[in-house]
């Protein structure tokens, strides 16, 4: 178990590196991030929510990555970022992101797609305290491409 509510199979789960014959293994120190962010964030969260959370990505390896067409730069590369979306109807996704940004000490909050009031998923990473930067962002699709704001 990464924490006591993300099991290590949920956490490197991937359909693509499956299909694909990819490992998706982390390193220790993807671990330990994996940890971290697991217990920073989605524990508390998910003791506000008071039932399960999906979680759509966790660790990400670059080869992973770059077959998914992620960022070089993404923080799922180091067990620092997480996609989670209400799949199983306890509480929105615009509710778990408010709740986040407005509890949570975090490096990013990304409202991924959807409309103004309610995001496909979130994305939420977190580093550490002295580097978590509270940016909160929102992903958009303009003209094709994915683009992202501040908000």
């Amino acid at each position: 178990m990464i924490s006591e509510h993300v099991s290590f199979k949920e956490a490197v789960h991937s359909i693509t590196a499956l299909r694909l014959g990819l490992d998706n293994d982390p390193s220790d120190d993807h671990l330990q991030n994996m940890k971290l962010l697991s217990e920073k964030i989605f524990e508390p969260l998910r003791m506000y929510v008071g039932g399960p959370i999906r979680i759509n990505s966790f660790y990400r390896g670059p080869e992973l990555n770059k077959a998914i067409g992620g960022s070089p730069n993404s923080q799922h590369c180091q067990g620092q970022a997480m996609d989670i979306d209400d799949t199983f109807g306890v509480m929105s996704n615009s509710v778990m992101f408010n709740w986040i940004k407005n509890h949570e000490d975090f490096d990013q909050l990304i409202w991924e797609f959807g409309d103004e009031n309610n995001p496909d998923w979130v994305h939420v990473s977190y580093v550490n305290p002295g580097e978590n930067r509270s940016r909160c962002l929102r992903a958009e699709k303009i003209n094709g491409k994915t683009t992202y704001r501040i908000i």
